[in-house]
């Protein structure tokens, strides 16, 4: 299954996107990087509907640099014009670069004035080649949080092992499973959670569940959603159902046939 748009619910919509792997040195608080880049005729919007990832993100775009915190639901953003951004996926232990209380932040962005990041990848933006210049931004990128001189505690790196269990393991689907594979009990868990990521642990299951019911629902328009419900551990089509209207707004039946369309 090919995950590159896992998260983007309408793929074909998007302009040209690419997320790119981070680099070793900076794999403790970056995921990915990802850059849309977009050329839009005059008087149309492009639309992107999302089920962002539990996470936080810094976004280098073309006039500022925004920190947007975790998100509860899914979101959209309206593209026009021509543009580019330049995303970094943030794990949970580098939020206290940049915030006490990523839960404050929740479904919010603000704009920080980081403009020595801004002008380095912006520089590598402006670059003639597109492929270069992707790989120019991220480099860019990584130098300025190389020097923050940063370093992650035993406790943050703990909730990115938290939220790599979550995010890749489909068995888990309960707090305490995440809690027997780290060997620590939920209520740690709870508070670790609360205080690098900003979400509960069962908001972090739950959005990866809905993802993955997605994506699937999407790749594979023969499957029986009842079926995609019991493999991702709903307790039945029903519960699935009430997950998607809940967060997305609409139906399973409803997203496949609008992606089909």
């Amino acid at each position: 299954m090919d995950s590159s748009f896992k998260g983007i619910l309408y793929p074909a919509r998007l302009p040209t996107f690419n997320r790119l792997a981070a680099p070793e040195s900076v794999a403790e608080l970056v995921q990915w990087f990802w850059i849309p880049e977009w050329d839009i005729e005059p008087g149309r919007t492009s639309r992107q509907h999302l089920i962002a990832y539990p996470a936080s993100n810094l976004v280098v775009q073309l006039d500022d640099v925004v920190f947007s915190g975790p998100t509860t639901r899914a979101a959209y953003r309206d593209l026009n014009g021509h543009g580019w951004a330049v995303g970094a996926l943030l794990r949970p232990a580098a939020a206290p670069v940049f915030t006490e209380d990523p839960g404050s932040l929740r479904d919010a962005e603000v704009v920080l004035p980081l403009k020595d990041l801004h002008r380095s990848v912006a520089r590598a933006m402006n670059a003639p080649d597109g492929g270069a210049r992707r790989e120019l931004a991220v480099d860019a990128f990584k130098s300025w949080l190389a020097s923050l001189d940063y370093v992650p505690s035993e406790e943050a790196l703990l909730a990115n092992r938290m939220m790599d269990i979550i995010a890749s393991d489909p068995d888990v689907v309960r707090i305490d499973d995440v809690a027997a594979r780290l060997a620590v009990s939920g209520r740690s868990l709870q508070r670790i959670a609360r205080k690098y990521i900003g979400l509960s642990p069962s908001a972090l299951i739950r959005r990866r569940r809905l993802q993955d019911a997605a994506e699937r629902a999407r790749l594979d328009p023969s499957a029986d959603l009842a079926g995609i419900a019991a493999e991702l551990g709903y307790a039945d089509h029903a519960h699935l159902t009430n997950d998607f209207q809940k967060y997305l707004g609409f139906t399973p039946s409803t997203y496949r046939r609008a992606v089909g369309s």
